[in-house]
């Protein structure tokens, strides 16, 4: 029987590996662009950067330390210079998406950092399997820019799971879109004609603004943000900004709101500021053939009619006077069921000529 050299029993003493099988292994070395393991093996084992993170231009003695222990797959037992070729990024990966199988399976809601934008959507990883979410399944609205979704912690759904095909889809819509519902549901349980809620201005167009209530929109109609007249919403309102409103209507799902609270209608006490009989002063808001409207207070127009602006004829009220024009006159007709009230400049011009008058005699 002929005897084993050194160099064979210590091979034999050494495990046999192939290709695609797990082991185990310890740092022995690493550089920047390679990590170099001991895995019990006649060869030790290699991982490229491009094997071990998904970052380019790592550094990878930043990451590991000689000493550390790692699990790892086997690419390649001999890479033509006897090296063994490992890859710790794709058994991570394996790992990863037996996770994500789990979580389709259950669905299991998920959190991740978004790690990348790309053209159609956006790119997360869990457990180094990467999930794409498409632009259309990201939010319940459109969304034109995804940049500031960049480095953001999202929840999600795996709506798809097909590893093989690289199709692992991830769902955040429907999250917001139960979320919203839940939101609705509680809101409407709750909300009543005459609540005074706070919201935030979410759009704001020429007819109006929309107010988020907390998973439902309401609708302040350009006719209900004040008592006065209001030009340009967009003037008024800026998207963001916290907004106390008054609930006016609800109709199934949509909610009308108004900015006019009772405690503030200039209509109030009417019958005493605007009695018949006592001056007013007021501007000139809008002027036409037939008279001029003053503003006497945030909601409170009056008509000047032609024929009450001077006792001298007056063919038209642009003859005499402007808008914004500030001018006194004497309520003569008060009608608070109609909100009507009626002035008269010539009244006064009446007066003051009788009492010259009597003041010569």
């Amino acid at each position: 029987m002929s005897e084993l050299t050194f160099e064979q029993m210590l091979e034999d003493s050494l495990k046999t590996i192939h290709n695609g099988e797990v082991v185990d292994g310890t740092v022995i070395d690493v550089k920047p662009d390679e990590i170099i393991l001991n895995i019990g093996y006649k060869a030790d084992g290699i991982i490229s950067r491009s094997e071990y993170t998904n970052e380019p231009n790592a550094d990878l003695t930043t990451m590991v330390s000689v000493g550390d222990a790692m699990t790892v797959k086997v690419l390649k037992v001999n890479d033509g210079d006897g090296q063994v070729l490992l890859t710790y990024k794709r058994l991570a990966a394996e790992k990863g998406n037996e996770r994500l199988k789990e979580a389709f399976e259950n669905k299991e809601v998920l959190k991740a950092t978004v790690a990348q934008i790309l053209g159609g959507g956006l790119s997360v990883v869990v457990d180094e399997a990467r999930v794409f979410i498409p632009a259309s399944l990201v939010s319940d609205t459109y969304e034109k820019e995804l940049g500031k979704y960049q480095g953001q912690e999202i929840e999600f759904v795996i709506s798809e799971f097909n590893p093989r095909r690289n199709r692992v889809i991830g769902d955040r819509r429907q999250l917001l879109v139960a979320e919203k519902a839940a939101l609705q549901k509680e809101l409407f349980e709750n909300l009543k004609v005459g609540d005074t809620i706070e919201g935030t201005v979410k759009n704001v167009t020429d007819f109006g603004a929309f107010i988020d209530l907390g998973g439902v929109d309401g609708l302040l109609h350009i006719s209900e943000m004040s008592w006065g007249r209001v030009e340009n919403p967009k003037k008024v309102f800026k998207v963001g900004e916290k907004v106390k409103v008054l609930v006016k209507d609800i109709n199934e799902t949509k909610v009308a709101l108004s900015l006019k609270f009772p405690e503030t209608n200039p209509w109030v006490n009417a019958a005493e500021k605007y009695a018949v009989g006592s001056e007013v002063t007021g501007k000139v808001a809008r002027m036409t053939d037939f008279g001029a409207f003053i503003e006497l207070a945030a909601g409170v127009d009056a008509l000047l009619h032609v024929s009450q602006i001077s006792k001298s004829h007056v063919e038209k009220p642009s003859d005499v006077l402007t808008v914004g024009q500030e001018i006194t006159a004497k309520v003569v007709d008060l009608n608070e069921a109609d909100k009507k009230i009626s002035l008269s400049m010539k009244a006064i011009e009446i007066e003051e000529a009788d009492e010259a008058e009597a003041a010569e005699e």
